[in-house]
């Protein structure tokens, strides 16, 4: 009796999980599934973060200009921008002793700065501007970013 008990269980159990898998070709067909985030390509390449850069930050809009100036000038001390092993860029970020590898994770026309994962963060930076030897970025997490305000990266001339 046990072993016809069992049987029948595990023919019923096959028989639900047909089911459930013709259920599926039954339907209408499904529209393709829209693109993860991870799959658009961001506007700024990595590579194009890898330098050196002289670093200084604002907390007032005011004192941008004057701020990329204080920038270029701390070319004699730069702040090294890596390339990273995984294909994103090594650097210094804020609270941490050790270098950490961030990638460039585009969202509906932003880029953001930060580890592995979704977009937008509080671990992120967000990619402000990025012309002409010049990128500002802003940290997601407001703790963060009201201590170290908004970085200014100059990136420095190779001699």
């Amino acid at each position: 009796m046990k072993w016809s008990l069992r049987k029948s269980l595990t023919a019923l159990m096959m028989v639900l999980g047909v089911g459930t898998v013709l259920s599926g070709c039954a339907s209408e067909p499904s529209k393709p599934a829209a693109p993860v985030a991870a799959a658009i390509a961001p506007s700024i390449a990595a590579d194009s973060l890898v330098g050196k850069w002289g670093l200084a930050s604002y907390h007032n809009e005011a004192d941008r200009a004057r701020t990329e100036t204080a920038a270029r000038a701390q070319c004699n001390k730069p702040f090294v921008i890596g390339k990273g092993q995984a294909g994103g860029v090594t650097m210094h970020v804020a609270d941490q002793t050790e270098p950490q590898e961030m990638f460039v994770k585009p969202a509906e026309g932003r880029n953001f700065l930060g580890p592995v994962g979704p977009p937008g963060v509080q671990q992120d930076l967000e990619i402000l501007s990025f012309d002409k030897g010049v990128l500002v970025m802003s940290w997601m997490d407001p703790d963060t970013a009201s201590r170290y305000g908004t970085m200014v990266y100059a990136r420095c001339k190779t001699k």
